[in-house]
């Protein structure tokens, strides 16, 4: 290679950020009152990629816009290869933006973030590469007004909290029903980020802080993970934070009450993003800017926050990266796993709260009493952080899972998640625990084009099964070991089953004509006897049930052999 002079190297240096100097932001254009619409946004990022060897923009799938969701990757040496950029030994750090495009704070501040690395202006280590989502809800972008979150305080337009099917991208990670949520899936699995952060706005009191953070509980992460986290990750952000001029403080989880009296830390289970991604061992975290601040003051914050991130993650890549590895190896082996979790108030953490005096009014309104903030009285004061969810559940891992193929919406599902499984070559009979669901509640109200099932319990028994060829059978010798329980056992959270996954089992679809039915009922009597002595047991106990002939009958029923052994047995197997 031919060397340079010294005056060509600086020509060389002053022409590059030269070339990008021009591209300023809609953000900057407005004085930090505006942010740009969706087609601006995609268009400054593709000039951006064309200005400089750093940045490339790469098209992934379709959305349910119609649109392609994008992903940008910026590395000092222009690779965005992540086959690559794993084997070279970088920490990957994905940034997603406009989740909720009603909170676009992200959306500039990574965009002025970028512009600045590639002029010179602020250095990522060589060990670090940056992956931005421009805008993960497209549709949502695309449906801008002034007047949606009439509280906010800017920018003077913005986007829907829906996508174009009206979803809610932030509880979807887990069932998919957006192409969004398939997508961020598959950019997930590919680049196997080290950290994730997911930026959003938010608001529950009123107080002095201009970001929040939202961190995975350690408990939840769990092991060698959880514990950096709570001592070393979370605590080095706020000190980072606090040399950039902002004082970060826990996401402020109280709402329609005042934070004096502290309050829990907010649960991300995996249904939002920063759960899922705890599921796969990745440090996650969500910044929540204070939507009462200005959107000036919102986004520099976020720009500062990613900062943080980045130093953090490089000044500490070998660490990170020796945890995260050590726990999917650990996952690979562990005998049982956490599938419940509940809040224990005894144990907490003090934190510096900088807040507001409140009190109650009559309202304008009603004429009842309302909250309400004074801003002339601002204080400081200790109070209490309760963030320690430990385990009250534990599942004891089983050698594999298997799935008949006929639940292929599920079976995509743990396909699109890499899920490491194989099919049957044959017809196959094997020895299995086999569940029964034996009661659960179902929300009246849909959430999210879903009715979901909870308070969930179950009996298993062991059974001969019959699996055709092409049923499914999934080890637990995998990475993917945690999401695989989460998901397929039927008392988790965000289970499938949780989200209506199985419904089908629910309802019966086998009957009987009463009047045909009764002789061979009595018949069937007769000939077990054991039955019969069940049934009078009952009718001593149940004075309701003795009053009721086709309840009666119906008992009969299920204790034959004719009821139906499809309905409430779980289609998901246990090999042990």
């Amino acid at each position: 290679m031919r060397k340079l002079f010294p005056a060509a190297v600086f020509l060389l240096q002053s022409f590059l950020p030269a070339a990008a100097q021009n591209i300023t932001t809609r953000f900057e254009q407005s004085g930090g009152k505006q942010t740009p619409p969706y087609a601006e946004i995609i268009d400054w990022w593709k000039k951006l990629d064309e200005k400089s060897g750093k940045v490339k923009m790469l098209t992934m799938g379709m959305t349910d816009a119609g649109f392609p969701l994008h992903l940008v990757v910026l590395a000092n040496n222009g690779d965005y290869n992540f086959e690559h950029i794993r084997k070279n030994n970088k920490r990957i750090i994905l940034v997603n933006n406009g989740i909720h495009p009603g909170e676009p704070d992200g959306i500039d501040a990574s965009m002025l973030l970028a512009r600045d690395i590639v002029i010179g202006k602020y250095k990522i280590p060589d060990q670090v590469v940056l992956a931005f989502i421009p805008v993960y809800n497209i549709g949502g972008c695309l449906n801008r007004s002034a007047n949606y979150r009439v509280d906010q305080n800017g920018p003077e337009e913005f986007g829907f909290r829906g996508n174009s099917q009206n979803l809610d991208l932030n509880r979807d990670a887990i069932k998919c029903d957006s192409k969004e949520a398939r997508v961020f899936t598959e950019i997930f699995h590919l680049l196997d980020p080290d950290v994730l952060v997911d930026n959003h706005v938010s608001n529950g009191a009123d107080y002095q802080h201009i970001m929040t953070l939202l961190t995975t509980q350690s408990t939840k992460l769990g092991g060698l993970m959880g514990d950096y986290l709570n001592k070393e990750f979370e605590p080095a952000l706020y000190g980072l934070m606090k040399e950039k001029g902002f004082d970060l403080v826990p996401y402020v989880n109280v709402w329609g009450d005042t934070p004096e009296n502290g309050w829990p830390e907010y649960w991300d289970s995996p249904r939002y993003a920063s759960g899922y991604a705890a599921l796969w061992h990745t440090f996650s975290f969500v910044p929540e800017t204070h939507m009462l601040k200005p959107y000036e003051q919102r986004v520099k914050s976020t720009y500062a926050l990613l900062q943080s991130f980045i130093e953090f993650t490089a000044a500490h890549s070998e660490k990170i990266r020796e945890l995260r590895e050590q726990t999917k190896q650990n996952v690979k082996t562990s005998p049982e796993f956490p599938i419940a979790w509940s809040l224990d108030k005894s144990k907490f953490r003090e934190i510096r709260y900088r807040g507001f005096e409140s009190g109650r009014k009559p309202s304008e309104i009603s004429g009842f009493p309302r909250l309400y903030y004074d801003r002339t009285k601002p204080y400081e004061k200790t109070v209490k952080l309760f963030n320690y969810f430990p385990a009250k559940e534990f599942i004891k891992k089983p050698k594999a899972y298997i799935i008949p193929q006929g639940w292929w919406k599920v079976i995509e599902l743990l396909q699109l998640n890499k899920v490491q499984m194989t099919a049957f070559k044959k017809d196959t009979v094997m020895e299995v625990e086999a569940c029964q669901i034996t009661d659960y509640k179902t929300q009246p109200r849909q959430y999210e084009m879903h009715h979901l099932n909870s308070e969930v319990k179950t009996a298993t028994t062991i059974k001969r099964l019959a699996f055709r060829k092409g049923d499914w059978y999934i080890p637990l010798n995998q990475v993917a070991n945690r999401f695989l329980v989460e998901t397929l056992e039927p008392t988790g959270e965000d289970s499938y089953f949780a989200w209506n996954f199985f419904d089908a089992i629910l309802g019966q679809k086998e009957g009987y004509s009463a009047y045909a039915f009764e002789d061979i009922a009595a018949d069937y009597l007769k000939k077990n006897p054991e039955l019969q002595a069940k049934m009078d047991q009952r009718r001593a106990a149940d004075t309701a049930f003795a009053r009721d002939g086709r309840a009666q009958l119906n008992f009969v029923y299920q204790h034959s052999p004719w009821f139906e052994p499809a309905h409430l047995q779980y289609p998901v197997y246990r090999v042990l």
